[in-house]
């Protein structure tokens, strides 16, 4: 999904010419979720709650303090919806280390997730 790296640095340099805050995660979702053209807040069978949904994956947002959560829920949400599972992490700079800690964990238990990054 080539298209993501486009839609970070748009996303970032939209805060950024803002001069704003970092935002709610739902600011991020909908914007990452409408440029891949996906559905947010897609609700499951289950009733559970997809943060976005595209063609090839069922996609989890998530700030970089709560890095472990997301892989349990993005699984699930592949599970749940036969697609890919992915993790938006949103982490600036400062917090890079979460990112390390997620990749990591993916990486030595080759876990079938695919990961991007917002630096907000």
């Amino acid at each position: 999904m080539p298209y993501c790296r486009h839609i970070i640095a748009a996303i970032i340099l939209a805060s950024a010419a803002a001069g704003a805050a970092p935002h709610h995660e739902r600011y991020y979702q909908r914007a990452w979720c409408a440029a891949a053209g996906g559905r947010a807040e897609v609700t499951l069978p289950d009733r559970t709650r997809a943060d976005c949904i595209t063609a090839s994956h069922a996609i989890e947002f998530d700030f970089g303090s709560k890095w472990a959560e997301s892989i349990g829920q993005s699984l699930y949400y592949a599970t749940v919806t036969g697609r890919h599972a992915g993790i938006v992490l949103i982490t600036p700079v400062d917090k890079y280390r979460y990112w390390l800690r997620l990749n990591t964990v993916i990486d030595q238990y080759r876990l079938p997730i695919t990961t991007w990054r917002i630096a907000p």
